[in-house]
């Protein structure tokens, strides 16, 4: 199969989707041709020169890889000038934004099997394709770093002959990956760190980390809506929310910030609580993407409300574009691997393998409805 690469070319978008180590193992398949478009991994340190020495061809321009890719390896999902490139019956792998509707009818209109890597399935087999867990893993880990470099103070407690210096506290609210790669970064930087997370089975996981874990008073009803399937969070009921928002108005000096995928984010700290926070606190919001976990986040931009510091950075792991590119590309080529035909090379879009069905969004001039 061949394989493209093209530059990224969303604002703000450094990553790449393949690396010279990844694509060295695509080519030892002999299966497997692979082109880069110049510069694709310049961003990420990544020279021209090294995909060439990995077996990697070389294309000046997105429009040739596209006509001669089989299959398009993407960080992002094409917009609307790359999705109009796209030749009938290519297969694009990448962030697809699945609820983008638009995004990806667009993609079926063209003929284009897409496959969007939000939605593989939380399973074992599946793990070393979870792209939202290696690039959560990294924004929690930066959300950290900024909130320390905006604070304007020191993290840990410092006992010096001129007096004591308290440690900063740190409020994460939501404890997926990113929430937890954050506790213990912030744990790593002397912080005193309270967590939170509308499900009451994270509890131990934000415990082992060094972090004292808040909760809410929950119903029976509660707890069952609390998480999905999937082992993701729900939307809680507005009575929840409540009582959350109480909770939540009690606390915090820097907080970092969570999201429920596919949704509107949903409001965890309202102005009342900015307002109420002591001026230099920092707020770093990685729901913003999908509207803020406060309403005064603006996206891409840090400002400054009511004495309080808002970061509102959309793509974090675009920050640390190396290790997020080699991370993302190694996720990408263990799902390839699935994918490709081991002797032939070829695509096999088998839908009984619960993988490739979950991850599949348009095929055949149609938009794929994911089963549930």
């Amino acid at each position: 199969m061949r394989i493209g690469i093209p530059k990224e070319i969303r604002p703000g978008e450094t990553r790449v989707a393949a690396t010279p180590e990844t694509i060295k193992k695509l080519i030892a398949t002999q299966v497997h041709t692979v082109i880069v478009q110049a510069g694709a991994g310049m961003a990420a340190n990544i020279s021209d020169q090294q995909f060439e020495t990995a077996g990697a061809g070389i294309s000046d321009t997105a429009a040739d890889v596209y006509a001669r890719a089989d299959l398009l390896l993407k960080v992002r999902g094409p917009d609307p000038c790359e999705t109009a490139m796209l030749p009938p019956g290519m297969i694009v792998v990448g962030l697809l934004a699945p609820h983008d509707r638009p995004g990806i009818e667009a993609l079926a209109a063209r003929g284009v099997t897409g496959f969007a890597l939000e939605r593989l399935p939380r399973i074992t087999r599946a793990q070393t394709m979870d792209v939202l867990s290696s690039q959560a893993n990294i924004a929690g880990y930066k959300a950290v770093i900024i909130a320390a470099n905006e604070y304007g103070r020191f993290m840990p407690m410092l006992m010096t002959a001129a007096g004591t210096v308290k440690a900063a506290r740190v409020l994460v609210l939501g404890a997926g990956v990113a929430g937890l790669q954050a506790i213990a970064t912030a744990k790593r930087l002397g912080a005193v760190i309270e967590a939170f997370d509308v499900r009451p089975a994270t509890k131990e996981q934000v415990e082992s980390l060094g972090a004292k874990f808040i909760e809410v008073p929950v119903s029976e009803d509660d707890r069952r809506q609390a998480e999905t399937a999937g082992g993701y969070a729900r939307e809680m009921s507005e009575d929840y929310q409540r009582r959350q928002a109480a909770l939540v108005d009690e606390r915090s000096r820097i907080i970092t910030t969570a999201l429920i995928p596919g949704k509107p984010a949903p409001v965890l700290l309202r102005e009342e609580t900015i307002r109420s926070m002591k001026p230099g606190s920092v707020v770093v919001d990685l729901a913003v993407e999908q509207g803020g976990n406060c309403p005064l986040t603006e996206r891409d931009r840090i400002v400054v409300k009511h004495g309080v510091i808002l970061v509102g950075y959309s793509n974090l792991p675009a920050m640390l574009a190396a290790d997020a590119s080699a991370l993302y590309a190694r996720n990408v080529l263990a799902f390839v691997t699935l994918l490709a035909d081991s002797k032939s090379g070829a695509a096999n879009v088998n839908r009984e393998d619960e993988i490739i069905a979950g991850a599949l969004v348009c095929a055949d001039g149609r938009v794929v409805t994911p089963q549930t």
